[in-house]
């Protein structure tokens, strides 16, 4: 990378956003003043034009920055390349030389490469020259008259000594070994016994018991994860997280069980379980929150059909989300940035996103949401999640 390629890399990002200009009216026309529903349309006509896309922390590493210190990936030049216009990254450089820049082709850059390549086989440890070869063992043939003779005197007197020193000596102390030897053992069992049953005691005394849980009026699992902290006495709490469609498996040796059930889109639950008759199985109901569902139901619904039909649905969705939010509602979008951590919407603004038909919308997430004792919802946060995360 030289210091070229990060100047034209500035004129393409002046290329990209000339582009956008266009056919778009952003909220601002410099494009490192862009954010929120701005970079969501964005990336919409980016898919829609040159068939790619690039995550929110991308445009906050490269375009919020100018002029930047690095170079992005070969894919994502080519990618803004296409977009503003011309074949590649290479064919931008070549239509935008500067006085006396020499452009380098493939195959300057293949030569390169393959310098490279010499440089590290040469640099590698070489491999011995010579081989070891197997030493060979050569075997003579002893004459018969003398070893012969020799042998059979030899085996005859080793075999006298062993059948008259083994039963005097060897008995004696395998004896003794073998009582000291059993004696440790068992005191050593013993011991391990008695540390497994302190160490273990409550799962062996404990009994495990099994929750799953239903939506209360549709009668299917519940859509969200579930947090469910377990309150004990003279304890910290214990908070655990069950995806949608699992059950809940909890041990414990007590004889009572509390428990606080909590969903993004359904009612606060609270659970008191005497455990001494309670079943090993139970099926818990949780009341779905319906301000929470219509929000979620909106943000996720496709708006297809002709031009006229999505007008109206459009409005319908538009005239419902007026009713169930206040005109004070405090709402703020969260991002996945070091320098722009949230984002601060108001009511029209929140409403004109969830309703306008964009592929992003699909990866809209309701962190939290609150309403007031009138039942308006007076309190949303909300996360759009990039591509990189959806795959996870």
């Amino acid at each position: 990378m030289t210091d070229l390629d990060l100047l034209h890399f500035e004129q393409l990002k002046r290329d990209v956003q000339a582009q956008y200009l266009k056919e778009h009216t952003p909220s601002y026309d410099d494009i490192s003043k862009w954010k929120g529903i701005d970079i969501i349309y964005f990336q919409e006509d980016l898919r829609k034009k040159a068939k790619g896309n690039i995550s929110e922390k991308s445009f906050y590493t490269y375009f919020k920055t100018s002029p930047v210190t690095k170079l992005p990936r070969i894919d994502m030049l080519n990618l803004l390349s296409i977009y503003a216009g011309y074949d590649s990254w290479y064919e931008f450089k070549k239509q935008h030389l500067f006085a006396g820049e020499l452009l380098q082709d493939d195959e300057d850059l293949d030569e390169k490469d393959l310098q490279e390549l010499e440089k590290t086989i040469s640099n590698s440890p070489e491999l011995p020259k010579t081989e070891i070869q197997p030493a060979k063992v050569e075997f003579k043939a002893p004459e018969d008259s003398d070893l012969q003779k020799s042998n059979t005197e030899n085996q005859i007197i080793k075999e006298n000594q062993t059948s008259t020193t083994q039963p005097e000596i060897i008995p004696l102390k395998t004896n003794k070994n073998f009582v000291k030897k059993n004696a440790w053992a068992i005191v050593t069992s013993i011991l391990i016994v008695i540390t497994g049953i302190l160490g273990f005691k409550d799962e062996i005394f404990s009994k495990e018991y099994k929750y799953c849980f239903t939506d209360a009026d549709r009668g299917v699992s519940v859509i969200n994860t579930l947090e469910i902290k377990i309150l004990k006495e003279n304890e910290s709490d214990l908070l655990y997280k069950v995806k949608p469609g699992e059950c809940f498996y909890y041990s414990t040796k007590d004889k009572n069980l509390k428990m606080e059930i909590s969903a993004p889109f359904y009612e606060p639950l609270k659970v008191n379980r005497n455990l001494e008759n309670a079943p090993g199985e139970e099926m818990i109901e949780l009341k779905p929150d319906d301000y929470k569902m219509a929000v979620y139901y909106f943000s996720r619904k496709d708006v297809k059909g002709n031009p006229e039909e999505q007008i109206a649905l459009m409005k319908q969705k538009r005239k419902q989300l007026e009713n169930l939010i206040s005109n004070e509602a405090v709402i703020y979008q969260v991002y996945d940035n070091d320098t722009y951590g949230i984002e601060t919407l108001d009511k029209q603004k929140y409403i004109t996103l969830v309703t306008t038909p964009t592929t992003s919308l699909k990866n809209l997430n309701v962190i939290k949401m609150e309403k007031d004792k009138k039942g308006k919802i007076i309190s949303i946060k909300f996360k759009i999640a990039s591509t990189d995360e959806k795959n996870k």
